[in-house]
């Protein structure tokens, strides 16, 4: 069927196809970079993809930071990064390390730099690697639009080569790597006056330096374009890696991360929604996944990532090749779809909950996904992770349904059950195509079809045309699963079919904690690609984690003990599905948070403050807060926040309305409370009395 209508191809060979971002679209291959030696560990794509992560203990303190780096690298990190604010923090980098080496651990060190260019060329001479920030390395930010010409431009590019120039020299002479490290929310004014706040500002300020860096024969180079939102952060590193090859510098290694993910399972979601779609398509060399929590936790989370593509290539079934790639990689553009029921159009995705392996028999039994049934005055609540569809396969729920949930029926079962109006069909193709030929045999409103890429035929494209019913359910068991998935939906748009599509991913014999980081790539990175109407995930026989290193692994909240979905599963599920559809910024259900991982910087106990705030504030649907530990990763990091909660100084909060400072110098017993009061403010606060259960 698919041969008929799909002619395999190289990418290579065709004519018109402009410089891609990935070696395939189709076939899982690593891009190719060169190697950057650090200290003992190489990195690039010779070599495994490395794991690390960054101390959260204050840098002076030279025992707590051997003692953490040392639980970091028994979690598995390869490289440990340590911030360095200043030259004192830079020195006693020697401290640390000659501890560490004293104790037998060689890994290598990063230092971290921000702002102080004498910090990063005296930590150079110490330790393996440093990290700059091409924000605020020669730019002290002050949010001023600057109208540059060019030759004022040129000037301003003259005077970071003079800058940067004795710390490019500093590690050539010493053997020490560098990272350079565009952050989305500490572009700089400059880059900002004359890009914008775009991926294009972010490859653009990272560019500045690495040019200066070729001029002087410099290439022991690592770039990452990091940001809290997943879709920028994904865009960014795509045009890099164009942008690179476009001007014929070196293909560089990537460091991956998505900046202020945040704590728990949505961290998670986020940071594999990020990097997980990059790895798919072969791109990246080392992982951070930045977490709200102690740094070894970070580590296995990292692991567990990277652990999907180890065999990726040899386990995957042959996808055919794009001819024509009608998605722009760089920017975000839905679909187009017809509107059929609540799904496609300017709908937002729907989720669908399965209960195919669940009897729907009593009102508790839809309390996992959000709806409530209230026996004394005989009514139904939903609250705002509440399922649209259930899916009850073989098994028609045993009462009616409430007003916001429909039921799907696999269609045998459908055709049997006397309401046809409030209940929709799940149809094979081989049943589609025989009931659409026949008059009364298909729901009036809505009809599922399930399909997979190997089943598309020119007689099913041929009925969508025409069909306006229809919502396709699509399905891979190929391991390359997103990329098969993706290449369906390519298949579609180039056909000019506008059906609705929900994605569905079924997760077999998979160790629990992994699964939210693998439905967040598969179906989080064609969300970021404006592809896809709806979710619908389900798991079976998900088995505990096998070695000693995945038994340590930090759980994010996913138990699945029985084979067959239960309660806590359903619930489960449920809350990944609205997770994902939040963390790719198309269907907002909660409060989001956008906090940082702490480091030696941080000026409050950042776990216990963020676990605070969002206790008094989980309830507020859509509203954006950035809770940082110092200035450093203040208002640039939580750049799309609403609200900011910003130290400043030792049980100092400075509070944000966006990017602006709205309260200075608060004292942190009140802070929160100040913040609430902001909200209030705004009349964004709701009463959590006055929100449904």
């Amino acid at each position: 069927m698919l041969d008929s209508l799909l002619t395999p191809s190289s990418l290579a060979t065709l004519p018109d196809s402009p410089v891609l971002y990935t070696p395939s679209l189709t076939e899982y291959i690593r891009r190719k970079t060169i190697t950057v030696n650090i200290g003992d560990v190489p990195m690039g794509s010779d070599y495994p993809i490395r794991v690390q992560s960054m101390t959260t203990v204050d840098t002076m303190d030279t025992l707590g930071s051997v003692e953490q780096s040392i639980r970091m690298i028994e979690a598995g990190c390869e490289y440990i990064r340590i911030t360095a604010p200043s030259v004192k923090e830079a020195q006693n980098l020697e401290n640390i390390r000659k501890e560490l080496r004293a104790r037998g651990y060689t890994t290598p060190l990063v230092a971290d730099i921000h702002f102080t260019p004498n910090a990063a060329e005296l930590a150079a001479r110490i330790v393996e690697k440093v990290r700059i920030n091409p924000g605020n390395y020669a730019d002290r930010k002050r949010f001023e639009f600057i109208d540059y010409t060019d030759e004022a431009y040129a000037s301003e590019l003259e005077r970071i080569r003079a800058k940067f120039l004795p710390l490019i020299r500093i590690c050539k002479e010493y053997g020490t790597a560098m990272r350079i490290g565009t952050n989305h929310g500490s572009l700089s004014d400059r880059i900002l006056s004359r890009y914008g706040d775009t991926p294009a500002g972010m490859v653009e300020s990272a560019l500045e330096f690495l040019r200066i860096c070729e001029d002087e024969n410099y290439y022991n180079i690592t770039l990452s374009m990091k940001s809290s939102n997943p879709q920028v952060m994904v865009q960014a590193y795509r045009l890099l890696v164009q942008r690179l090859d476009e001007e014929g510098l070196k293909p560089y290694p990537l460091h991956l991360g998505v900046t202020e993910a945040g704590e728990a399972e949505d961290g998670r979601i986020k940071s594999a929604l990020g990097i997980g779609t990059l790895l798919e398509d072969g791109i990246g060399d080392t992982v951070r996944v930045s977490l709200t929590e102690e740094p070894e936790r970070e580590a296995p989370v990292a692991q567990a990532l990277i652990d999907r593509y180890t065999n990726r290539a040899a386990e995957s079934k042959p996808i055919p090749a794009v001819n024509s790639y009608p998605i722009n990689p760089f920017q975000y553009t839905r679909r187009t779809t017809h509107e059929v029921a609540n799904f496609g159009g300017q709908n937002v995705p729907r989720v669908i909950a399965d209960f195919s392996q669940t009897p729907v028999r009593e009102h508790d039994d839809l309390k996992p996904i959000g709806h409530f049934y209230l026996p004394e005055p005989d009514k139904w609540r939903m609250n705002d992770l509440g399922a649209d569809y259930i899916y009850t396969g073989s098994h028609p729920a045993e009462f009616m349904l409430p007003n916001g949930l429909k039921q799907i029926l696999d269609y045998a079962v459908w055709q049997t059950v006397s309401d046809k109006i409030n209940t929709f069909p799940l149809l094979t193709i081989d049943a589609y195509l025989q009931a659409n030929a026949k008059k009364g045999q298909l729901q009036e409103r809505l009809n599922f079809v399930q399909l997979t890429l190997p089943k598309l035929s020119a007689e099913l494209l041929e009925q969508l045309r025409f069909d306006k019913t229809v919502v396709l359910l699509i399905k891979t068991d190929n391991a390359h699963a997103m990329p098969e998935l993706r290449r369906l939906f390519v298949e579609l748009i180039n056909q000019g079919l506008t059906t609705p599509v929900v994605v569905q991913r079924v997760y077999e014999n998979i160790p629990s904690e992994d699964i939210p980081l693998y439905a967040a790539t598969d179906v989080g990175g064609l969300l970021i690609d404006g592809l896809g109407d709806g979710i619908m995930l389900s798991s079976v026989a998900s088995v505990v984690s096998g070695s000693q290193t995945r038994q340590n692994r930090v759980s994010n909240s996913v138990g699945f003990e029985n084979p067959t979905p239960q309660t806590n599963t359903l619930k489960t599920l449920n809350s990944l599905s609205f997770g994902i559809l939040q963390a790719a910024r198309t269907r907002i259900t909660k409060t989001e948070y956008i906090s940082c991982p702490s480091c030696g910087r941080t000026l409050f106990d950042l776990q216990e403050t963020t676990a605070h705030i969002r206790q008094r504030t989980d309830h507020l649907k859509g509203v954006k807060i950035g809770i940082m530990g110092c200035i450093v990763n203040g208002p640039g990091e939580m750049a799309d926040a609403d609200y900011g909660y910003v130290g400043i100084g030792r049980d100092k909060i400075a509070l944000y309305r966006g990017q602006q400072v709205i309260k200075k110098s608060v004292p942190a017993d009140r802070a929160v409370d100040e913040l609430i009061e902001l909200i209030r403010e705004d009349d964004r606060w709701i009463e959590p009395s006055l929100v449904n259960e």
